[in-house]
């Protein structure tokens, strides 16, 4: 092969996302040479974090959750270079729309029994959940089984706007055991949601296990800051950006891993592991030696398209929301998914009169929302600021910004036990080659976290 420059890797990961650079990092911890080959001109994925004039906005995920040890330990690792930032105690209170304001979610049996969210049948129905029979139909969705344990008011105003914070999807079109499987469990393993939680929070923790706090996390001054820690902690000439037509081919003892960089030269790396955490719609011209059968089941997998709008006023003259965010149950017909309140939850996104909001817009009911015009979309984030969270007309907007996601989260339907079959078979057939990403093992910024360090400290 003419006008081509060839090296030797233990390990090259495809996709410098938060997987791929967790991934990375632990690898390179263990002394493995570890190459990242990334087509976009920056490290970070979806997570990037925008500075407007005195705002910060977001444009990917705008907060995680201290869900599992790794997260902690990964700040640990990286200290003083980037730092946890714990919301504010006022980011536990969540508000659901209903009836033409926002109220909050209860906290406590008081609120429980006050609340207009919910009907009364259902507030005295949820006293018998811990003796209502655990389901059998093990693809039944989060929908159903919201409705089956807890009632009706409960799945429209409480599951169906959590999952559409989370999937930005549908309830009914997810099995609970694939989206929510810890959730499954409980019920599974302790025939009740509330003796379930009730039992897990008697068991016994370990110094590590305290370490997940289930606090909500961002990086002090963005989550920008974490991806670039984790890039100068890699290095950065062990990251290829701006990587074209990249191909993997397995030969007799080793993959090998070809791609045009920036300057137009081929680049080919040969290397005994290869880890992809790209998006599975990425996987068929990534890996053209599958079995179509098998690769046709991982990369077939629905994503809900987000728009995401940023918006930033510098002197507030109307409610201050000391709150994580409000969501907005489907069944209550508005333009918008939920708005989170950034600068309520963490400091210096805004100036100290101002505030940040992050209106989120589309999911799987409304896919054609990606393509609408930028005025368009303009128009609701500021109507959203008028009629739902009650700022004069007058209100100023200092700054706005909006950002496209069309393929942004993907929907564990049941799809996904053929995806994961199909997943193991390849990786049987072909030791050292590993399919990751949110394709498999969750969404979140946890997750991301936990599946790259698994996959890093491993092999």
């Amino acid at each position: 092969m003419e006008n081509h420059d060839l090296r030797t890797r233990d390990v090259v990961v495809i996709g410098a996302g938060l997987t791929g650079l967790t991934t990375a990092f632990y690898a390179r911890k263990r002394g493995r040479d570890v190459e990242i080959v990334e087509q976009a001109d920056r490290i970070g994925g979806q997570i990037r974090t925008h500075r407007v004039g005195d705002f910060i906005f977001e444009s990917g995920p705008n907060t995680g959750v201290v869900s599992c040890p790794e997260v902690a330990e990964l700040f640990n690792d990286l200290c003083p270079h980037c730092e946890l930032e714990p919301a504010r105690a006022s980011s536990k209170r969540r508000l659901i729309w209903k009836d033409g304001r926002f109220h909050p979610l209860p906290s406590g049996i008081g609120s429980a029994l006050t609340t207009p969210l919910f009907t009364w049948n259902d507030k005295l129905r949820i006293l018998g959940e811990p003796w209502r029979r655990k389901g059998t139909d093990p693809d039944e969705s989060v929908g159903a089984l919201a409705a089956r344990r807890l009632g009706q008011s409960y799945l429209d105003y409480a599951v169906d706007p959590f999952i559409s914070g989370v999937y930005a999807g549908d309830p009914m079109a997810l099995p609970t055991r694939l989206a929510l499987p810890k959730l499954y469990h409980l019920e599974q393993t302790y025939g009740s949601f509330i003796r379930g939680a009730i039992a897990k929070a008697r068991q016994p923790k370990t110094e590590r296990d305290r370490l997940a706090t289930k606090q909500v996390f961002s990086a002090r001054g963005g989550l920008q800051h974490l991806v670039n820690a984790l890039g100068q902690a890699i290095k950065p000439e062990h990251i290829s950006l701006g990587a074209k037509n990249v191909d993997i081919r397995p030969e007799e003892d080793h993959f090998c891993v070809q791609f045009t960089a920036d300057n137009g030269r081929m680049q080919v790396i040969r290397c005994a592991k290869v880890v992809t955490t790209c998006g599975a719609y990425a996987l068929p011209r990534l890996l053209p030696f599958i079995d179509e059968a098998q690769l046709t089941a991982i990369s077939t997998l629905k994503y809900a398209s987000i728009v995401q709008i940023g918006v930033g006023i510098a002197r507030v003259a109307g409610p201050r929301y000391a709150a994580f965010g409000g969501l907005v149950p489907s069944r209550e017909q508005q333009n918008v998914l939920g708005i989170l309140f950034p600068s309520a939850c963490f400091e210096s996104r805004s100036p100290a009169d101002g505030a940040v909001f992050s209106f989120f817009i589309g999911g799987v009911h409304h896919p054609e929302y990606i393509e609408m015009s930028d005025d368009r979309l303009q128009t609701i984030a500021e109507e959203a600021l008028h009629t739902m969270l009650k700022y004069p007309t007058d209100t100023p907007i200092d700054a706005i910004r909006i950002y496209r996601h069309p393929q942004a989260i993907p929907q564990y339907e049941l799809t996904t036990d053929a995806r994961l079959a199909s997943i193991n078979a390849v990786e049987r057939r072909f030791p050292g080659l590993i399919i990751a990403g949110n394709l498999r093992d969750g969404i979140g910024m946890a997750h991301r976290i936990k599946q790259g360090t698994d996959i890093g400290t491993s092999i």
